[in-house]
Parts: C-alpha cells; structure tokens; sequence
C-alpha cells in the first residue's frame, strides 16, 4: 500500500501512549493473528510506526490491538495540507467530515506548528469582489446571530460539559453560517463575520477536546483551532488569533508536544502584548507559564506567572469577544494553582484553588468540580487524607451529569490515589461510589 504519513503518525501516537516500541507492538499483533508473539519480525513494526510504509495485511489487527477506527486506514493525505487551502472552503469541509464521521483526523505537533504560517490575508478582500450576483446578501444581522448561538451553546458547553452540545455547533456552522461565509458582504461585515465564525469554530474544538480522549477528537480539536485561528487573523482580530492559538497550545500541553507548547504559548503572549484587555494579557502569560511549568522551566514558569497575577489584578476592560474577555479571577486562580502544584509549591497550590472556589466563587458546575477534583489531590500529596475525602465527595456531588473527559480521569486519579488507604473505611466507600459513578458514565 502507497505511504501514507497521517497512519503512520496514528500509530506511532498510539504506541508512544502505551509505551510500545517496534518489539511490542510486533509481538501484540503476532499474538493477535495467530498466537504466535514470534510470528511478525520487530523491523516491519518499525516501518510502519515511521512510516517507511503503510500496513496492509496487518492494519485490522494493528487497529485491533491499539484500538483504532479500522475505517482510519483511509485516511486523506497528510491533514496539514488542508491549512493551506481557502480557509472557507477547508473548514466547511472539515466540519461536514465531521458530522458525517468521515475522514479521520489525528492530532500532531507538526499540524499545530503550521498553524502559525501565515494566513491568507487577502481572503475577505477577494470574496468581496469575487461573490456572485445570485448569492446570499449577509449583513450585521447575520453576524449578530452567529455571536448569540456561540454564547448560547458555549454557556451549555461550561456548565455540562463538552460533550453536551458538540454536533449542534458543527452542524450550526456547516447549514446555517456556511450561506453566509459563501455570500455577498462589504469588507467590514466580512471581517466581523470572520471573526463571529472564528468563535464558533473554537468553540467546536474545545467541545472536542472536552467530550473525550480519542484520537478522533484530538484530531479535530486539533483542526478547529488551527481553522479558527486563520480565520481570525484574516479578520484581523488579534485577541482572537490569540485565543486560537492558546487552543492549540494547550492542547500540546496535554499531548506532551512540549517544546511545541512553549513556541505556541509565546505566539499568544506575542499577541497580547499589543491588546489593551488586563484579563487576556492574563490569559496568554498563564497558558505560556503552564507551558513551561511542563517543560520543566522553572523559571520561566516563575517569571509568566507573575506577570499573570499582575495582569489579572487590574481592572477588566471592555471589548473583546473571546474567551480571554472572560477569564476571571477564579479562572486565574485555578490555572495558577495547578501551575504552582506541578512546581511542588502545594501550600500556594492549595491557597489558590480555596481563592478559586471560596473567594471568587465558580458559576460553572463543571469548571467547579474540576477545581474540587483538583484540590482532593494536592490536598492528599499534602498528607491531609481527610480533607481529601471531604473534597473528592464534593466533586462526585458536583459532577453528576457533566459531559467532559477530565471528569473520567479524575474519577480515575482518585481512585488509584486511595488504593493505598484501603484500612481507611471513608477512602474504600469514597472509592466505591467512584466506580458506581464512573460505571453509568
């Protein structure tokens, strides 16, 4: 079979979060064919994982034993090849693959990184003067309505998670807002129109990345973020670009691409620097400080971090639609105390997610248990076993219902975490009403 680069990085990724190299994977699929762990030699695992070549006889049983979608072998050529199509036309394509879940997408650092090539920034200017007489006349109007449909299904999406509401987005975008995209506007409702669509699409890659850790979602994620940012940078709007960019990073962060994480959380601060918005400035030097924290760059996780409190700490100026326009104080302080957790400082850790949910409070359920399933956990590194279970039952009160893949690995977190306090009958009784809930899931 032709090579195909975007299988390759499927089972490589795979394969690098199970552990395997070429020998086990090798002896996984000579057991799953024929019992046999010697039945297939290390080398041919090790040209499909570099992608030397692409599996043909093996590729069910490769999908088999690294659960992928067998339908991934028909993957399109390598995705980043999208990125350098009409921004229109290739993000209507990727939402309509979506709905009619076709084409899968996988995530990689090398499609995150070439997100940041310049965008087509004569785009708006030649729909403008290319539309043809017949299409659809777009004006404020329209754009109005996509803005309210993105604060509509984003407040959905905090409170229940990303989960809930996904597919509404993506099929908002593809049959309602297409027409528009594909209509008659003046330059300036073009860039606002842009702009509102670089929302929505964001908003469809965190739902993503929040309804689940496949590799399917990763990979749109992935994509939607990519997308929303070059249709923000053709609009013109920096805090947007942004805040796409910020997705990405992230989104390496959780990957482990770290390297990658830190070039794209200082693209963001980059940006910020020419914003007049405290909370965004905020926003972008926290994401490069967690950044950092991951790569294990204490001081610059130090230094982002306190120009993070000192932005946060000034009055919140108006304008701005993304989600940085909306990072509060209680946001920071969560973010902030994870970053001090992953830096061993757990006192500062654990003063700033009480700051998160005791001072600020947290009008999201689901952004509210997340910090409660947090701070269980720097509280038991800190030795307090009771005030962990105390915790832990408020985030299994908090969490019913939620939609979102961190509630899954905290259930998780939690209940490897107190196998070690078996003799404590409060921790077995916690750790049993954790599994009946990770089980109606």
């Amino acid at each position: 079979m032709p090579k195909n680069p975007a299988v390759a990085d499927l089972i490589k990724q795979a394969c690098q979060e199970r552990g395997w190299g070429p020998s086990e994977l090798a002896r996984a699929l000579g057991l799953a064919e024929s019992g046999d762990p010697r039945r297939l030699q290390r080398q041919h695992a090790r040209r499909w994982i570099e992608g030397e070549r692409t599996p043909d006889h093996w590729w069910p049983y490769i999908a088999r034993v690294l659960e992928l979608d067998p339908e991934a072998i028909n993957l399109p050529e390598a995705v980043p090849v999208a990125l350098r199509t009409d921004t229109v036309a290739s993000v209507l394509h990727l939402g309509r693959s979506d709905v009619d879940r076709r084409n899968f997408i996988v995530a990689s650092s090398g499609y995150a990184l070439s997100a940041l090539d310049l965008p087509d920034m004569d785009s708006i200017t030649r729909r403008t003067r290319s539309a043809s007489p017949g299409s659809l006349r777009v004006g404020r109007g329209e754009v109005a309505a996509v803005r309210h449909m993105v604060k509509t299904l984003g407040d959905s999406a905090s409170e229940l998670g990303g989960g809930h509401a996904r597919h509404l987005a993506v099929r908002y975008l593809t049959q309602d807002v297409a027409p528009w995209l594909e209509g008659r506007f003046t330059e300036t409702t073009g860039r606002e129109l842009f702009a509102a669509t670089s929302q929505l699409v964001h908003l469809a890659g965190w739902m993503a990345q929040d309804e689940g850790d496949t590799s399917e979602l990763r990979g749109l994620a992935q994509s939607y973020y990519a997308h929303s940012y070059r249709l923000a940078a053709e609009a013109g709007d920096p805090e947007l670009s942004a805040t796409a960019l910020r997705g990405l990073a992230v989104q390496c962060v959780d990957l482990g691409y770290r390297a990658e994480a830190v070039q794209l959380s200082e693209a963001c601060v980059d940006y910020g620097r020419h914003l007049d918005n405290p909370r965004a400035v905020a926003y972008y030097e926290a994401t490069l400080a967690n950044a950092a924290a991951q790569d294990d760059d204490r001081r610059m996780a130090t230094r982002h971090l306190a120009m993070a409190e000192a932005a946060i700490g000034k009055p919140a100026s108006t304008g701005g639609d993304s989600w940085a326009a909306h990072y509060s104080p209680g946001r920071w302080a969560h973010e902030s105390g994870m970053i001090l957790s992953r830096l061993g400082d757990l006192d500062a850790a654990e003063e700033h997610l009480h700051l998160a949910l005791d001072i600020h409070g947290l009008d999201r359920r689901r952004t509210r248990a997340i910090v409660l399933a947090d701070l269980g956990g720097v509280r038991l590194r800190q030795g307090d076993v009771d005030g962990a279970l105390v915790t832990w039952r408020g985030f299994l009160d908090c969490a019913d219902g939620i939609r979102s893949v961190k509630v899954p690995a905290a259930l998780q977190d939690m209940r490897v975490r107190l196998r070690r306090y078996s003799g404590v009958p409060e921790a077995q009784e916690l750790r049993e009403r954790a599994a009946r809930f990770a089980a109606r899931s």
